[in-house]
């Protein structure tokens, strides 16, 4: 008998303010919450050895263990205007042969590199690392996440591309990043229950905004409060309350697009949770 969940999640603020009210028993849960900090790359790896039952993922590493994890409707991060971006330093015209500095193998930003800049030479590093690799020299251009989009001008840095704007004018669809799963070898009922105290979490965060104020400051290292404050609004969103059908569609197209590029295998399992 399961007496207790660990929820792996990062330390930005996007995911502390949704997961704040779940992990600090301020909304009902099927079961006790035990929260498991790290970069999402870290819990991208962790998935592959099925770690944790549940846990963020990007939706590229989703795909790649798609048979032992289905994603829960609510906690995503999906969305208009939130993709990762390309930066360089000085202005380039082209990056055809060039090195790009990637935050993981496994991150919805290096799938989306590859479909839309399929001549770079990718180098992986952790993303904080990333813009000063750049700004040193080391590698052409770098693929930036999270609230390096909001800070990479204070490096000295320009903006080559913006892989959302790219993606949305070939698709017309919102962005897919990252994903809440549970492990499919737990009940549906309790699947189920997982994802409506995941969506409870976010209204209550909605309905008490300075409450988890400190929680998200504690993890989100020296980034400041205007900048924590940019990340959420940017990257919490409708879609985070439920994907709705647009937002299932979206991430359909995104994986039959890594199916077509020969990075993830196919899969007959649903995508998300049985309503």
């Amino acid at each position: 008998m399961i007496s207790s969940l660990e929820l792996g999640y990062s330390f930005c603020p996007n995911d502390t303010f949704i997961f704040y009210a779940l992990t600090h028993g301020k909304v009902p849960s099927p079961l006790p919450i035990r929260e498991m900090l790290e970069d999402v790359e870290t819990l991208n790896e962790w998935a592959l050895e099925r770690r944790l039952p549940l846990t963020k993922l990007s939706y590229r590493a989703y795909f790649e263990v798609i048979e032992d994890y289905v994603a829960l409707r609510s906690g995503s991060a999906l969305g208009r205007g939130v993709g990762p971006l390309i930066v360089t330093k000085g202005v380039k015209n082209s990056l055809e042969g060039c090195t790009v500095a990637s935050p993981g193998r496994l991150t919805t930003a290096e799938l989306l590199l590859k479909l839309s800049q399929p001549s770079v030479e990718v180098v992986h590093m952790r993303y904080d690392l990333i813009m000063p690799a750049v700004e040193r020299g080391e590698v052409d251009a770098g693929l930036i996440i999270h609230e390096s989009r909001f800070t990479y001008q204070n490096h000295g840095l320009s903006k080559f591309a913006d892989l959302g704007q790219w993606w949305e004018a070939d698709t017309g669809l919102p962005l897919p990043l990252g994903a809440i799963l549970v492990r499919r070898d737990l009940a549906l009922e309790l699947q189920q229950n997982l994802e409506k105290a995941v969506r409870s979490s976010l209204k209550y965060a909605y309905a008490h905004r300075e409450e988890p104020r400190a929680y998200i400051r504690e993890h989100a290292l020296e980034m400041e409060d205007s900048v924590m404050q940019a990340h959420i609004d940017l990257y919490v969103n409708e879609f985070s309350l439920d994907v709705g059908e647009l937002g299932e569609q979206a991430v359909k197209t995104l994986y039959e697009r890594a199916r077509a590029l020969g990075v993830v295998n196919g899969s007959s399992q649903d995508l998300f949770v049985t309503r």
